[in-house]
This record gives C-alpha cells, structure tokens and sequence, in this order.
C-alpha cells in the first residue's frame, strides 16, 4: 500500500473517532435505554396495587398509565431537535436528573393527581433521553459497520428492558410497596448522571439559525392530539367521540401546519428534505409497520394466554420470554446480517418470517399447544427485530449528522406512533371477529350479550353473574369467539406484514461502508501545504466487493 493511500486510511480512522472508549459510551447509553425501556413497562403489574392504595377513578387510572408513553412521544421531536442546538450531551443529562426526581415524587405519590403529574415528568425525562443516545450514538460511531454492531446492542437492550418491566415489578410487589418499582430507577440516576457526566462526549449540529420554539410546540401540541386520540381508539373508544376525534383532528391540524412551516423555514427545526431520499422515508414506515404488528400482537397474545387458557400473569410473562429472547438475537447478529445480505433482503426477510410466524400461530386454539406457540414466538420475535434492526440502522445512516438528534427523535415517534395505533387497529378488527358471535346465545338476555360482546373478560363477568347453564354456554361461546377472532386478527397482520416487506424493496440493496471517502492528505504533485482529495484504494476495494457480494 502506498504511503498516501496509508495516510488517507489512517487519517478516515482518526476522523471515524476510533477509540476504545467509545464502547464505554455505548454501555452508558445502554443503561440509559435499559432505564426508560423498564419504566415503559414496569407499572403495568402494579395497577392492581395503585388501584387499592390510591383508589383512582376510572379516568385517573387511565392517565396513571398512559401519560408516561403519551408525553413521551409528544416531546421526542422537540427535545431532539433542541439536543442537535444545544448539546445532545446537556440534554441527556438533563434527562437523567428530571428522570430521578420524578421517580422519587412517583415512589411517595399519596393521591393519583400527584402520581400522575410523576408520571408526566417521567414521559419528559423519557423524552430527553430517547433521541439523545440514538444521536450520542450516531456521533460516536461515524463508520457504519461499528453502528451497525452498536445498533444491534442497543436494540437488543431495548428487547430485554421490555421483557424485565414486567418481571422485576412483579418481584418487587412480592417484597415491597408498589412504590419501588419507582425507586429503582434513582440508584441508576445516581450513577448515570456523573459517569455519563465524565464520559460521553459533547457534540451539536450545524446550528445554523435559531431554534423554531414555535415550530416546536407546534409539533408537540400536534403529536399530543394524534397520540392522545389514537390511545383512545385502542381503548375502545368510538371515532366518532368528541373526546376522540377533536384531538386527532386538532392534532393533525397542527402537524400539517408544521409540515408546511418547516418548508418554508430557511433553517427549518426537522429537515424534511430527509424524507425525500427513500431509504430514509421507507425506513420509518418499516418501522411503523412493524411495531404496528408487535405491539397489537403482544396485547392480544397476552389476553389470550389468561384468559383462555387460563394461565397465571407469571406464566404468561414466561410464556411470552422466548419473544424477547429470540429478539435479543437478533439483535446481536442484525450487524453481520446486514453487512452480508443488505437492508432491503433483511428488512425484507424480517416481515416475510414474522408473516410466516403470524400465520403459524393461527393454528392455536382452546387448548394449549406449548411447542406451536414456542415455534411461532421464536419466528415472531426474530423476524421483527430483524426488521426494525434493519430499519433503524438504514434510517440513521441516511440522516446527515447534524440532523442525528431530529432523525432519531423521527425514528422513536414512528415506534409510539405504529405501537399506539396497532392497539387501535389491531383491538378494532379483534372486536369486529368477536362481537357478532355473541349476539345469539341460548338462555342469554340481549342485554347481557351486549356487555359480553364488549371483551372476553367482561364476558366472564357477565357469565359468572348469570350462572347456571346459560352462564356455562356464554363462558364457552366467548372462549370461541376471542379465538376467532385473534385468527382473523392474525391474518390481518400478515398482510400487513407482506405489505411491509413489499415497501422494503425501495431501500438499498447494500450496505454502503465509506463509499468513496475523501480525506485530505499531501499529494506528490502538490506543493506542501496543499491539500487534495485521494479516497482510499482500499475502501472502493471493500465497497466493490460488496456490491458483486
């Protein structure tokens, strides 16, 4: 190799920030992601004890549960656009210490206002700390075959924050008060805070022009509406609510005036010239789509493995962990995947397997069939981390680098938002298969079908009261009825999951590593002191062996 071509592969890994601490920066980072990941999910075991503790109303408990992820995915886009101004690093730490202080004021909360006002400053801090160690991230490791690795590391923390919620809040309201599924979080605050403080790097974005605070809060108000009367739907609501559609309305209102705001900003807050390359925009509705289909899917998976087959909420988290295992994975592997099969065959093949998965799982029934639903779990969980490995690695690398935090903000809204309303629409099509059967059941009045129809544990309900034979006939038609419909429900997500895997085919066939880089090194020619670009031999020798690859 010549000694310009040395110079210039030299000078690539200097400016690529290569370092051994850069993996400490992503342990911090994971921990950080390991934090919000639990908290998303930890409280959902505790419900039964804040509801005998505190004794919310219908509307409280629902607010004790869904402010933390709907004030989350308001604020993603302003505080990671803000992080891009002001310092991504600021941001996160700022994060840490707001997250600590409202897990305190959460664990010793002695009325649900107080709780719920908690809960409010956990979706902040939340908020801040989401798209800021996604950007700290992309920053740290500029060569995409190191953030391909680290993605997948992140991810794979992400799987396991999600499936320890659970488990952990369920130990520690066998030990203690559910306050401490709360004060978990400070021991972890108290560390991060001066370890992420001494450690993780500063870094900002161009920052050209001021900060659109108009803009911001536009986006915010917008995405609060959307989410808000989305939430809604999943819960049962109608469209046609005052409560459900003046939010969604209102906020789609605001969106599309901060859509057409930021195009005519010289220095717009999200660049949306972003969503004009295609491996960027296909990226996020990737990830739309897939979290459309997990999300749905667990809620469904969980109601079906209680209450018809009768298992405990410990056996069912059991049941449920080769998911997160297999997502775990995947996870791991998704760089080496990448780097041999490309974004488009994997994200491809990821929503053709969790397709194959879903439809695999339509052979469950009334009784339990243990190793079908470890075989479909397994898919299911593989393939769709797969897919948003593939997504979410496609989608940073696009992004310009000053544009990181906004472009990872875009990506978490894109999960809450595909999570939010595949509970919606995924809950609908599920009540739309399961209803109708009841209508008719012998020796039940109209009126007790009705209530039935509403969900299979109301129908318990209304069986248990009825008693009796017409009891025992309403107990078995709804436990056939939620089976039809979790099979017609199945089938909707492998079309959409197909659907998905057919948008997948716009991005790009490779993994592009340093395609021609151009680094500044003395040329022969040139006198001294005079730059030249010379990209390296040996990086268009990579390239080229990956595109014939």
């Amino acid at each position: 190799m010549s000694g310009t071509t040395t110079a210039a592969v030299g000078l690539r890994r200097r400016a690529a920030g290569a370092g051994a601490n850069r993996w400490v920066v992503l342990v911090v980072l994971c921990t950080s992601l390991l934090l919000v990941a639990v908290d998303a999910t930890v409280l959902h075991v505790a419900v039964p004890a804040v509801t005998e503790d505190l004794k919310p109303s219908a509307i409280e408990l629902l607010w004790i549960v869904d402010t933390y992820p709907l004030v989350c995915a308001s604020l993603l886009i302003l505080f990671g656009t803000l992080g891009d101004r002001v310092g991504r690093r600021r941001i996160l730490l700022l994060g840490y210490a707001l997250f600590g202080v409202a897990s305190a004021m959460a664990a010793v909360a002695e009325g649900p206002q107080v709780l719920i006002l908690a809960r409010a400053l956990l979706g902040v801090g939340g908020a801040m700390i989401m798209p800021a160690t996604l950007s700290i991230l992309r920053q740290v490791f500029p060569d995409r075959r190191e953030r391909a690795l680290a993605i997948g590391v992140w991810s794979a923390v992400a799987a396991v924050g999600a499936a320890v919620g659970p488990l952990l809040g369920g130990f520690l309201l066998e030990h203690f008060w559910w306050g401490s599924v709360f004060l978990v979080n400070i021991p972890l605050m108290l560390v991060s805070l001066p370890v992420g403080r001494l450690l993780l790097p500063e870094s900002t974005g161009s920052g050209d022009g001021p900060w659109d605070v108009v803009g911001a809060l536009m986006a915010a108000a917008g995405l609060f509406g959307v989410v808000l009367g989305v939430k809604r739907l999943g819960g049962g609501e109608p469209v046609g609510s005052v409560l459900t559609a003046v939010p969604l309305l209102v906020g789609a209102v605001l969106l599309a005036l901060f859509v057409r705001r930021q195009r005519r900003r010289k220095h717009p807050l999200v660049d949306l010239r972003m969503f004009a390359r295609p491996a960027f925009s296909t990226s996020v509705g990737c990830i739309v789509l897939a979290m459309l289909a997990l999300v749905g899917l667990e809620l469904i998976a969980a109601q079906y493995l209680q209450l018809v087959l009768g298992l405990s909420p410990l056996e069912t988290g059991l049941r449920l962990l080769p998911l997160t295992v297999a997502a775990m994975a995947a996870g791991l592997f998704g760089a080496r995947m990448l780097r041999r099969f490309g974004p488009r065959r994997m994200v491809c093949a990821g929503f053709c397997l969790t397709a194959l998965a879903v439809v695999l799982l339509t052979a469950l029934g009334r009784e339990d069939n243990a190793p079908l639903m470890l075989a479909g779990f397994v898919l299911l969980g593989f393939g769709l981390e797969t897919t948003l490995f593939g997504a979410y690695e496609s989608m940073l690398s696009e992004a310009p680098s000053e544009q990181a935090g906004g472009a990872a903000a875009i990506g978490e809204t894109s999960y809450q938002l595909g999570a939010g309303i595949g509970i919606a629409l995924l809950g609908t099509v599920m009540n739309a298969a399961y209803a109708p059967g009841l209508s008719s059941v012998p020796g039940v009045p109209a009126s007790a079908s009705a209530a039935a129809g509403h969900s299979l544990g109301e129908a318990y309900d209304v069986a248990g009261e009825l008693g009796g034979s017409a009891g025992v006939a309403l107990r078995r038609v709804a436990r056939d009825c939620f089976v039809h419909g979790l099979h017609v429900t199945l089938l909707v997500s492998a079309g959409l999951l197909l659907l998905g895997a057919v948008m997948a085919l716009r991005l790009p066939r490779v993994m592009q590593c340093d395609a021609d880089v151009a680094v500044e090194v003395p040329s022969p020619r040139a006198g001294v002191g005079s730059p030249t670009h010379a990209p390296s031999v040996q990086l268009r020798s990579e390239v080229d062996v990956a595109r014939r690859g």
